[in-house]
């Protein structure tokens, strides 16, 4: 495991540049921090290249302590050679190690241990050396004590012979190669569960080379697998595996060499496949759960950058039926304002009073828009809202309501509004994501958002480490306001933690607004260290400096000002001044020392400082006839949004409370292996529709098949 092939460099890059990203993150520093404002120290490393190099650390130090815990078990049983000390060290993989550990792992008895213990070995290596000869000779004079006759001795020796070809490095090796070539993934339904494993329907009878299966697939098969529902084999041709064995082992024709063959396939059926089955099992789980994890991270980012509609005045709905529809407004910082709840669906239809109560509402809060939450009885209620008469019309929008519900159960939900039940916390929760989703998400456990593939198939730890990161990244790009942020948010910069991040508002709470980055050092527990790591990705607004409400670092502000002076100008005339920028003699300050990476960065950030990198919010309007799977017609066309991406495709709502599926093969006119490639979460596509099963409750839907094909068209 060589640094330099660590990560994926880019030209310019190196090893030292990995070397130096080491250091800063064995220091504590943040990848986001390194990412941003170490780029002169690490070649620009970028935070894919960073996450793959603590990935690569942490599987250099697993092999690192797997080989001393190795060395120190065979010292302390007199078991160690120089030559296996060599082998040791210079193995470079946890299976190398493993392979050549095997003899010596403390287990149970086995039947080649008991036939050592028997004697036998002598017998075992005379076998394997006259394989022409008569076997019942060799035995004879091995049958004594637990040893009754020819037979039982000449069946331990072959117990011994199938652990050497178990232990065979070279064998195992080429054995190893086979299984990951050629094996063929093989699942069949279990007798008598056929009704119970109907789920897995696709996998009855199913077929597929390893090195070609996908991970949704591997996924799949192993959860029907450990549910007792498939039965499943992972292996190349057995034929083809015992001649490679019998090349290494067998010679000749003889009595002898047919024992021989016997132990090899003993070998092979008891030991070796059942062990190199595993290893390949280890490594396509290990693979999938990969793909799996990218495909959520990558949903998550979409997902957090949504685009925020800002500072409005919003009624919210967390729509229903029996129950009826909690509704909620909120202040322009989403504040809760009021709170109600309306019955204008069946069963009660009390549509004149649920109708009266929202115009009194708008009203009084001078509301600008509605948030509806898109769940059970949200396309009705859009349709209630938009035809019910306001002073003014407002904006309607359907908002993604998954996880609203885990929010408003949460510790997180009741610390908010201790006095309100669930069901308003929920309903603030719609109308907050609206209008700044990544502030309101970040309170929400990941795996409860609604997207990803087979996460709960995914190793726990290693998933919420990878949205973590995901939720950092999010953050720290889109940066916070330190006077504004909630805790939660804070939680996410670098540096900051749970602990920091209530420091600093309880701070602010009692001290007022922040008025400028320094004074975060007033924080109790907030130090210098702290400080580097979190400032340059808050922000503050209207502060004592203009350089604060900049992605800026401080460090930097003293360049910022020797810029400005040698132009004749204070640099708060440098922020947002294109003309003076372009003015800027990149040359002369390179040449004092300045880091190009830290140059450029700095007079972009200028340039424009705070750029929002999400996109700006839109309606998108459900076609008005269709409100339920029954109401869609093969062959329509209509608008939808995509919620939720996956290896296979795309999951799209087009208003009738279930996603449609847009396969891989109809998302577009070309060939394509990913698909996020062509489309993104809560991005507004044209579909048309395939077919519908109702009682499956499937919606096939093509993208490359519709008639329009961007939002520009759409209305």
């Amino acid at each position: 495991m060589q640094l330099q092939h660590a990560i994926d460099y880019q030209p310019g890059q190196g090893p030292q540049n990995a070397q130096a990203a080491l250091k800063l993150l064995e220091s504590g520093a943040s990848i986001p921090f390194i990412a941003r404002y170490r780029k002169d120290e690490c070649g620009g490393l970028d935070e894919v290249q960073l996450q793959q190099l603590e990935k690569w650390k942490q599987g250099f130090d697993a092999l690192q302590n797997r080989r001393q815990a190795m060395l120190k078990s065979l010292e302390e049983r007199n078991l160690i050679t120089e030559k296996l000390r060599e082998e040791l060290l210079a193995a470079n993989t946890l299976t190398a190690l493993e392979d050549l550990y095997l003899p010596f792992k403390s287990q149970r008895v086995t039947r080649a241990d008991q036939a050592r213990k028997a004697g036998l070995e002598p017998l075992a290596k005379m076998m394997m050396a006259g394989q022409d000869g008569n076997p019942e000779d060799m035995a004879r004079r091995f049958v004594k004590g637990p040893v009754k006759n020819t037979e039982d001795a000449i069946s331990g020796a072959m117990d011994i012979v199938a652990s050497w070809v178990n232990e065979h490095l070279a064998l195992r090796n080429k054995l190893r190669r086979v299984f990951q070539n050629e094996a063929l993934v093989k699942a069949e339904v279990m007798k008598g569960k056929e009704e119970e494993a109907e789920v897995y329907r696709d996998y009855f009878n199913f077929e597929e080379p390893a090195r070609k299966i996908k991970a949704h697939r591997i996924l799949a098969v192993f959860r029907g697998e450990n549910e007792g529902l498939l039965k499943l084999s992972i292996a190349p041709d057995r034929s083809r595996c015992l001649s490679l064995i019998e090349s290494q082992f067998v010679r000749g024709e003889g009595a002898g060499a047919q024992h021989i063959k016997k132990a090899c396939a003993d070998a092979y059926s008891r030991l070796l496949r059942p062990s190199l089955q595993n290893d390949l099992k280890q490594e396509l789980r290990e693979r999938a759960e990969e793909e799996a994890t990218r495909i959520f991270v990558n949903n998550l980012r979409q997902l957090l950058m949504a685009p925020p509609l800002g500072a409005k005045r919003v009624i919210a709905i967390d729509p229903g039926f029996k129950s009826g529809c909690k509704v909620v407004c909120l202040d322009e910082q989403g504040q809760l304002l009021a709170h109600d709840t309306i019955y204008p669906h069946p069963p009660q239809r009390k549509t004149n009073a649920a109708r009266n109560a929202l115009q009194t509402l708008v009203r009084a809060h001078n509301i600008e828009v509605v948030a509806i939450g898109n769940g059970t009885a949200g396309r009705e209620t859009e349709m209630f809202i938009k035809g019910t008469p306001f002073k003014s019309d407002l904006d309607v929008y359907m908002v993604n309501e998954d996880g609203a519900s885990v929010y408003s159960a949460s510790s997180v939900g009741r610390a908010e509004f201790p006095k309100h039940d669930v069901t308003v916390r929920g309903a603030v929760s719609i109308g907050r994501r609206l209008m700044d989703p990544l502030a309101e998400l970040v309170k929400i456990d990941p795996q409860s958002l609604g997207v990803g593939q087979y996460q709960h198939d995914v190793e726990k730890n290693r998933l919420k480490r990878a949205l973590q990161q995901c939720v950092e990244s999010v953050v720290n790009e889109v940066g916070v306001d330190i006077n504004t942020a909630s805790p939660y948010l804070l939680a996410y910069v670098s540096g900051l933690g749970s602990s920091t991040a209530q420091s600093i508002v309880d701070y602010r709470s009692g001290n007022g607004p922040f008025k400028n980055r320094k004074e975060l050092l007033s924080v109790p527990g907030l130090g210098a260290k702290t400080h580097e790591l979190c400032a340059g990705f808050l922000r503050i607004q209207d502060g004592d400096e203009p350089l604060d409400n900049t992605a800026v670092h401080p460090e930097s502000y003293a360049l910022v000002k020797a810029i400005a002076k040698n132009l004749g100008v204070d640099h708060s005339n440098l922020i947002r001044n294109t003309e003076l920028i372009q003015k800027v003699d990149r040359d002369k300050w390179l040449k004092k020392g300045v880091g190009s990476f830290t140059l450029n960065d700095v007079l972009a950030e200028l340039e424009k400082p705070s750029r929002d990198p999400r996109r700006r919010a839109y309606m998108v309007e459900f076609d008005k006839r269709i409100s339920s799977p029954s109401d869609l017609v093969e062959g329509s066309e209509m608008w939808g949004v995509v919620t939720n991406i996956t290896s296979f495709g795309a999951f799209v709502d087009v208003g009738v409370k279930q996603d449609g599926l847009v396969h891989i093969s109809e998302l577009a006119d070309r060939f394509i292996s990913d698909p996020f490639q062509v489309v993104q979460i809560n991005q507004p596509v044209r579909v048309k529709v395939l077919s519908v099963d109702v009682p499956r409750k499937r919606i096939a839907l093509s993208m490359k098949q519709a008639t329009l094909r961007t939002r520009d068209n759409q209305g």
